[in-house]
């Protein structure tokens, strides 16, 4: 037997001194109502209510146990009101773990519109590129860029971030700038640790894979561009590390006909039942990535 259900029906017709508004105000079939609350005082071993033709009144036990499983029902109602709010109004304290790249080149500027536009919602960073375990660790949510294996993680995916070609206008000033992938072999291709080699695709479909040779390989994105910035070689990086540098016109981008594979970047959760500070801050990271 359920008793919480038992017991908030009780205590709704004990407010209401009848069967009949209580049913209306629950919705449910009086016949229902009756027999419910019925069953829990079978239950108790008490009558916890006289029953008349014109009204309902507590006997001495159903007053003593309505004193005491009213505050219970109407905290239990607090609690569901207070998370349900959660689903609705957003705020909270959100623990997110983030790459450093991403941290840095594309969230940290966002951080100011997100905070005005959610003021509710706090947010714990934990910024790293280790992998972070959604179950064993406290966290809401990890953001996480590439390919993800199979996992029993909901991926969502924010973007697909397109690469491209930049370098700095000194260091195209003193080595000439390429103009066709080929001429990449002569230049100083500033390489990711993980990537020997890059493979390029212009508007027609077409495929260049050209091997990327430099004194220089480094596993951050962010330290890549800023590598190309003060002229070391050309970088292969998503448009969005580089934005900033090429508004300021510290990096152009080079071959502007081609681009490499795009790099996805999802929102892993642990589960799709997600509060609304959750919510928010994956849509609002998929409205600015959209337009970037």
């Amino acid at each position: 037997m359920d008793y919480l259900s038992e017991m908030a029906l009780f205590v709704e017709v004990a407010e209401a001194k009848g069967f009949s508004k209580a049913a209306a105000k629950l919705g449910m079939p009086q016949s229902t109502l009756s027999r419910r609350v019925g069953e829990l005082e079978k239950q108790l071993g008490l009558q916890l209510l006289n029953r008349t033709t014109r009204r309902v009144e507590l006997t001495e036990a159903g007053l003593r146990y309505f004193e005491r499983v009213k505050p219970i029902v109407e905290e239990v109602r607090r609690i569901h009101d207070e998370l349900g709010g959660m689903l609705v109004r957003p705020h909270g304290v959100l623990r997110v773990s983030l790459p450093v790249d991403f941290s840095y080149e594309f969230l940290a500027p966002l951080l100011p519109k997100f905070a005005a536009q959610y003021p509710e919602i706090g947010l714990e960073m934990d910024v790293t590129p280790r992998k972070a375990d959604l179950i064993g660790e406290p966290f809401d949510l990890v953001i996480r860029t590439g390919e993800q294996p199979d996992s029993s993680y909901i991926a969502t995916v924010l973007m697909h971030a397109e690469r491209y070609l930049y370098a700095s206008p000194s260091y195209l000033a003193k080595h000439g700038e390429p103009q066709t992938p080929y001429d990449l072999c002569a230049a100083d291709c500033l390489r990711f640790q993980t990537a020997s080699s890059w493979t390029l695709v212009n508007t027609m479909d077409e495929t260049v894979q050209t091997t990327a040779e430099s004194h220089y390989a480094v596993n951050s994105i962010g330290m890549l561009a800023r590598m190309a910035v003060h002229g070391l070689g050309v970088a292969f990086i998503p448009a969005m590390a580089a934005e900033k540098y090429e508004t300021e016109g510290r990096l152009k981008r080079i071959l502007p006909d081609w681009h490499g594979q795009s790099v996805p970047v999802y929102a892993l959760t642990a589960t799709r039942l997600l509060p609304a500070k959750t919510k928010c801050f994956i849509e609002f990271l998929r409205s600015r990535m959209k337009a970037t």
